[in-house]
């Protein structure tokens, strides 16, 4: 790793785990007792180094040279094969799965950490292994033991890849609407045919085999989601040896050709349309995971996984956005001081700008704010799965179910204006290819749409998370931002006065939202919802980071105020506007003639 790196910052993610979140604490928790500071530090400054070495190299090569289909084989650039390759030998792939299952236990906040190098190396690249390891947990959590001992040990290893395949060329996100269908076959397996559109992964020549998770309708199962089963069926079927065998019926359509995440194969695939017929009959053979018509309960548990890693793609990307646009801004001589209007003094920084000032700040707020976020969300992860007690379990998982929606959606959205940003601090040099941060910009606006787009999320939140249990959710969140407040120092009460009186009011708007009865009108502006209660949640991250750096004073830590300094001052404000809008249930966006748009 570089003395300074110009991917993400050591120091910060140093502060954030230790500091703040101590995550040298999980080791007095039985499933990380073998692990310590030095055998986190020691997996980070390897993944710090790869992510410099193998991804970030060919981050701009694999966007100018993205992967082509000929016909018959999809063909990506040599480099890409060799980052991977090297990924699986350093055994991250299974790093936070118990040694029996061939990993080392890590705690998920660590992995988290260690991942985020790569996805700030090369977004596209770190997309294989990250759908991968997904796939994996899936399988692990609900597939049979054939299926796990048949699939599970070659995506450990590096040699097979996996997918997820919801979407569908006529369906979108609309879920329900899925027509892919799975027919008994007579042999305990399946023929599924459809097509599935928006595949990434889908098909390349990384791997041995590729491991599509499919959502599929059983015949005479119900309409609706509730008619969903969820199916393995890889590219190439796996005999009882593990060997591979004749080619299964999954034929590429064609390649997406995207704005950005252009080194990750984006594809339709059809699936049972006789391109291959295995067996001599038609359709693409199977497998069922679980129970029929439980698919998309199974696949929320990769969907929610993609969601906080796609929330962490976009911190990434906005991070290593950030600390290019400040390397160029503290080496770029232009213009004076408005006081100084003699020509003949000599140029300034452009630091020395108030506005290039403001932008850093808002760019350093956006990117450094979402990473705490996401591994805040790691850690819950880790007390879910192996806290203390059943409470500290489950207060866990509730958090992070109502957390997962702001996760993905809020580096999403404020990731890509940190990359704005620094197009802009570099101005017209910026909107050049001879600078990252253009590719930056593409490769995060994909993130506001995938995995559930942001409209959804809002939908999700405003109209599930908040309300699940009888509000228990919200509750915990409130109740766990107040205990924040309370601990806040005189020089922070200022701070917790201002998002105590917009805390107050997001629980009021709430519940006079849900207190008429009328979901329409209440989820008619649950983007605002999302966006409002998102801004309220990163005030608290940053107060939070604000209490643990009290005391210490140098650059690190004077950053760090100037950073919650302007969230409070310039970003917290924004919610108002939004909160009066919600509280009074406007109709425009229901009431509105389309035709008139």
């Amino acid at each position: 790793m570089t003395p300074t790196s110009m991917l993400l910052s050591r120091r910060d993610l140093d502060f954030l785990l230790y500091d703040w979140l101590r995550a040298d604490e999980l080791t007095a928790l039985p499933r990380f007792a073998a692990h310590s500071r030095q055998t986190f530090d020691a997996v980070l400054e390897v993944s710090a180094e790869l992510a410099e070495k193998q991804f970030r190299p060919h981050n701009r090569t694999g966007d100018l040279d993205e992967p082509t289909f000929d016909g018959q084989k999809v063909r990506t650039i040599p480099q890409v094969r060799a980052a991977l390759d090297a990924f699986a030998r350093t055994g991250l792939i299974a790093g936070a799965l118990d040694e029996e299952r061939g990993g080392i236990a890590l705690p998920h906040l660590i992995h988290r950490a260690c991942f985020a190098w790569f996805q700030a190396g090369n977004i596209a690249t770190s997309s294989y292994p990250l759908l991968t390891m997904a796939n994996v947990n899936l399988l692990l959590a609900y597939g049979s033991d054939a299926q796990v001992d048949t699939f599970v040990a070659p995506m450990l290893e590096g040699r097979y890849f996996g997918t997820m395949c919801l979407s569908e060329p006529e369906a979108g996100s609309s879920l329900a609407d899925l027509t892919t269908r799975a027919v008994p076959d007579g042999q305990g397996r399946y023929r599924v045919t459809g097509r599935k559109m928006w595949i990434s992964g889908g098909d390349h020549d990384l791997s041995e085999n590729i491991v599509h998770l499919v959502l599929a309708r059983v015949q005479s199962a119900p309409a609706g989601v509730k008619g969903l089963s969820l199916f393995v069926v890889p590219k190439h079927l796996v005999g009882a040896d593990g060997e591979l065998g004749e080619r299964n019926d999954v034929a590429l359509a064609g390649l997406n050709h995207k704005m950005g995440y252009r080194g990750i194969t984006n594809t339709m695939l059809n699936f049972g349309e006789g391109a291959h017929t295995p067996g001599g009959e038609p359709g693409a053979i199977g497998y069922l995971i679980g129970e029929e018509g439980d698919g998309l309960k199974y696949m929320f548990h990769m969907m929610n996984e993609a969601r906080i890693g796609v929330g962490a793609g976009a911190a990434a990307l906005a991070y290593t956005g950030y600390l290019e646009s400040l390397a160029y801004a503290r080496t770029r001589p232009q213009g004076r001081p408005v006081a100084d209007k003699d020509p003949a003094s000599p140029q300034v920084l452009i630091t020395a700008h108030p506005d290039v000032r403001r932008m850093l700040l808002a760019s350093k707020s956006y990117a450094e704010g979402a990473m705490a976020l996401v591994l805040y969300c790691a850690k819950l992860l880790d007390i879910s799965q192996s806290g203390k007690d059943e409470t500290a379990r489950a207060e866990a998982a509730l958090l992070l179910d109502v957390l997962t929606p702001i996760a993905k959606s809020w580096p999403s959205q404020w990731g890509l204006v940190a990359n704005d940003l620094a197009i802009q601090i570099l101005g017209g040099a910026g909107y050049t290819r001879d600078h990252d941060v253009e590719q930056h910009y593409r490769d995060n606006r994909l993130n506001p749409i995938h995995e559930g787009t942001h409209g959804i999320h809002g939908l999700d939140l405003l109209g599930r998370k908040v309300i699940m249990d009888g509000g228990a959710g919200l509750d915990l969140l409130d109740g766990t931002i107040r205990r924040t407040l309370g601990a806040a120092t005189d020089e922070l009460r200022p701070r917790a006065e201002q998002l105590e009186t917009r805390l107050d009011r997001l629980i009021a708007v709430t519940r006079k939202l849900w207190a008429a009865g009328d979901p329409e009108t209440a989820l008619a502006d649950s983007t605002a919802y999302l966006e409002a209660t998102g801004h309220i949640v990163l005030a608290w991250i940053w107060l939070e980071q604000a209490l643990a750096k009290a005391g210490r004073e140098d650059r690190f830590h004077t950053g760090k105020r100037a950073a919650a300094h302007y969230f409070f001052t310039y970003e917290l404000p924004k919610v108002d506007p939004q909160l009066a809008l919600l509280e009074n249930q406007d109709r425009l966006l229901l009431d509105l003639d389309p035709d008139c748009l």
